[in-house]
């Protein structure tokens, strides 16, 4: 943040000479590099370097272990609001039962303190915003979903026992280990009061393929494994709606950035430009559409491609588009598939991979991981895909 980095990667620049390509490209790289405005953020991983408060005007607050007694207020939307005041309950019943309660199963998991930056002239905490991020395991919310957890930390808990009391000879911290684990397992049997709510049910045989692609992002459909049946199909602009223009606007706005980013490149100029989050508010509402026709159907879970395939996938894509554009000519292929790869619209799928579960954990619907196929039609190929599924399921 000081750019004294920078400034000395400046000096070494202008009064060196590189001795090769390698050290002449990390040098342009860190004299490029955009300087943070803000500090980077802080990572809370447990729930309990969080105290939650409340004053006698009944405004909650937040102190974080590290930062002493300086308090934080909260300042949130109104449907945000329960879950801050559930944060603060699990804490306060810990408290008054004198830790009879496990925060294993607190509601809240972890939390992030971030400086969002801002535009503006002024003292920097003034124009920088704060904010606090907080990650929650939508299970604990009921108490249908909590006896989930509780049933598997005892199974996890009571099998690293077992094993760690076949050793002989423990040793100070092995011993210790045992009684904090031991603990947990006696403290956990006596959940948090939480609202009752069934859990969801959907069908086993019913499963829900999304396969992704280059030209049609998204493609969903609904199969009845044992009766080897299709139930329906969505394309992406039937998911999204009326919503389906913000795709255009989306894909003219990455042209947008990568001509502007080619420009600085060729310029050597700083070239690190940001997308809005509009890609974003695209993968969640792709998401809930996905997640309200697994519930409409009653689907028992939702089948995603492997990541690390997509590679292979929009690979083949485009090599088949373009052998049929160009037969038998290979650079008028290379060509073809050189311009498609930039007019088409690049898709962030880790990111909407993470939406769709998000999502679905909220409603209790499991997700499922497979091999998407390489040929056919993006329909066949989220038909195949949730038939995959099952008969590895099966198999295991």
């Amino acid at each position: 943040m000081t750019g004294e980095e920078w400034l000395e990667t400046l000096e070494i620049a202008t009064a060196n000479v590189t001795q090769n390509e390698k050290e002449a490209k990390a040098w342009q790289a860190a004299l490029l590099r955009k300087t943070a405005d803000v500090p980077f953020p802080v990572a809370y991983e447990s729930n309990e370097d969080m105290t939650w408060l409340k004053n006698d005007k009944g405004r909650l607050f937040v102190r974080f272990d590290g930062l002493g007694k300086l308090t934080f207020e909260i300042y949130c939307d109104q449907r945000h609001l329960h879950y801050f005041q559930r944060f603060l309950e699990d804490q306060e019943i810990k408290r008054n039962s004198k830790n009879q309660h496990s925060s294993s199963l607190f509601t809240l998991r972890s939390g992030r303190l971030a400086w969002f930056p801002d535009e503006g002239k002024g003292k920097v905490w003034k124009v920088n915003q704060l904010h606090l991020y907080c990650s929650l395991d939508t299970r604990m919310w009921t108490t249908e979903g909590t006896q989930q957890v509780v049933e598997e930390k005892f199974t996890k808990i009571t099998k690293t026992l077992t094993k760690v009391k076949q050793k002989d000879d423990l040793k100070d911290k092995q011993q210790a280990f045992i009684t904090r684990q031991q603990s947990t397992l006696d403290r956990i049997n006596n959940p948090f009061p939480r609202p009752s709510k069934p859990n969801y049910q959907g069908q086993p045989s019913i499963l829900v393929g999304v396969s992704f692609g280059l030209k049609k992002p998204v493609t969903v459909a609904v199969v009845d494994v044992v009766k080897n049946e299709v139930l329906a199909y969505r394309s992406v602009k039937q998911l999204l709606g009326e919503n389906y223009n913000l795709l255009n606007r989306q894909r003219q706005q990455q042209q947008r950035l990568s001509h502007e980013r080619h420009k600085a490149q060729k310029q050597n100029a700083p070239n690190s430009f940001g997308e809005s989050e509009l890609g974003q508010y695209i993968d969640r509402l792709l998401a809930d559409a996905i997640i309200a026709i697994a519930k409409t159907y009653q689907a028992d879970s939702i089948v995603i491609p492997k990541l690390r395939d997509m590679r292979e996938q929009i690979s083949s894509e485009i090599q088949s588009r373009a052998e049929k554009k160009c037969p038998g000519y290979k650079e008028a292929q290379q060509k073809y598939a050189k311009e498609y790869r930039i007019s088409i619209h690049r898709w962030s799928y880790g990111r909407l991979i993470e939406s769709i579960k998000s999502q679905a954990a909220k409603v209790g619907i499991s997700t499922e991981i497979a091999t998407q196929p390489i040929k056919g039609s993006p329909q066949e190929k989220a038909g195949n895909l949730a038939v995959f599924a099952y008969q590895e399921r099966q198999a295991a």
